[in-house]
């Protein structure tokens, strides 16, 4: 369904993706792991041509383009294909909720107003926000906006809906219903990739984790295989640190 290869990004000298390869299927959730600074982020960015690759092709369905030279229509066309969460929300302050789902719908997408409303109330109902779609993000906690986030990206009923680190701006007490809606849409076989922290989550929700560290996938596999039995040192190095950072929380 979705191929990347050997992607390579630098920032100036620093180079922070190394040549990665990634492959998803359909139904597929993709946990992506790793210390800050590994390259997580900037692999889901150039993806979605948020950033662009200095090197590195994607296979998307019937779309195959180099991630560093794509024309302008081939990126329209993969992003029509996605959708993507951001770690700070990334809502209009002006609008409301719905008019915040509702935008991509008629301005990207050509969507009937008429049509754009059904499927916005739809999509905030999905998240369990439909009673605030007329409530601007000032008057929403974190987690309802993230939440008005998730709904945006849904909307379109995308092939793949990309999330980057989606609870890593909410307080503590609102990670937990910004989860639940995410594992609510894994259960009804949404396909994702989920760049995140959230150890228990991974382990739960994710068919395929994978660990990245400097700029490489160092080690890839199913969460029993990763959380279980971790074959690379640095991964075990990297888990034990973060789950007795979890231990010493709680």
């Amino acid at each position: 369904m979705l191929k990347i290869s050997n992607i390579h990004k630098s920032f100036g000298k620093n180079e922070i993706l190394k040549g990665v390869d990634l492959t998803v299927e359909k139904g597929d959730v993709v946990v992506i792991l790793g210390p800050s600074g590994s390259g997580k982020t900037t692999l889901l960015r150039t993806i979605d041509f948020l950033e662009t690759a200095d090197q590195g092709e994607l296979e998307f369905d019937d779309i195959k383009t180099s991630l560093s030279h794509a024309h302008k229509n081939t990126i329209l066309n993969v992003r029509r294909k996605t959708g993507f969460v951001y770690q700070n929300y990334n809502l209009f302050a002006n609008k409301t909720a719905i008019e915040n789902v509702m935008e991509g719908l008629i301005t990207a997408r050509k969507v009937p107003k008429k049509y754009a409303v059904e499927i916005a109330e739809n999509a905030l109902k999905k998240v369990g926000m439909l009673d605030r779609k007329d409530y601007y993000p000032s008057q929403l906690s974190g987690g309802q906006q993230q939440r008005v986030g998730i709904a945006r990206a849904i909307a379109p009923n995308p092939d793949v809906v990309l999330f980057d680190e989606p609870t890593s701006a909410l307080d503590p007490e609102l990670v937990g219903e910004v989860l639940a809606v995410i594992k609510e849409l894994a259960k009804e076989g949404t396909t994702m990739i989920v760049v995140t922290h959230e150890m228990s989550f991974a382990e739960e929700v994710a068919s395929q984790v994978v660990f990245m560290d400097g700029g490489v996938i160092v080690e890839q596999g199913t969460s029993k295989e990763i959380f279980n039995h971790p074959k690379e040192e640095r991964t075990r190095q990297f888990l034990q640190r973060i789950l007795k950072q979890v231990e010493y929380v709680i």
